[in-house]
């Protein structure tokens, strides 16, 4: 159970971030899919699957971790959703942080963690398609 503190110092977007199961789901044949454990023990899976256009036209994510990884997770759906595969990449632990507006620094871990776990996704689907990432 959460602190009373918890609910009190943190923003309404890392709250509903954190408590949101809409993209959570494991999907059996993504077009990309990447997974990431961190230091902290936490660990992220994400699934993407990409239309005709490029675009991400469905992320979805499991993990096995705290309500800060959770909130990260669904941050980074919310910022990829809609986009295009090349603007995906665009998005970073920064954004991810600044999304949610109170993400405590001890735990700016797990946005680097679901950032990272993303980027395995599209570095997947990219490869399944025969693309290179160009760094």
């Amino acid at each position: 159970m959460e602190s009373q503190d918890f609910w009190n110092v943190h923003s309404l977007t890392l709250i509903e971030m954190a408590y949101e199961a809409g993209s959570r789901e494991r999907l059996e044949n993504p077009d990309g899919y990447g997974a990431r454990t961190g230091v902290c023990g936490d660990s992220v899976e994400f699934f993407i699957m990409v239309d005709q256009n490029n675009c991400l036209s469905s992320i979805s994510f499991d993990f096995d971790g705290c309500v800060y990884t959770a909130a990260c997770c669904n941050s980074v759906a919310h910022l990829a959703k809609g986009h295009t595969v090349d603007n995906a990449w665009n998005i970073t632990d920064e954004m991810v942080k600044a999304y949610l507006q109170t993400l405590p620094e001890d735990h700016y871990h797990c946005a680097e963690l679901c950032v990272g776990a993303f980027y395995l996704a599209l570095t997947d689907y990219q490869k399944k398609q025969g693309i290179e990432k160009k760094l």
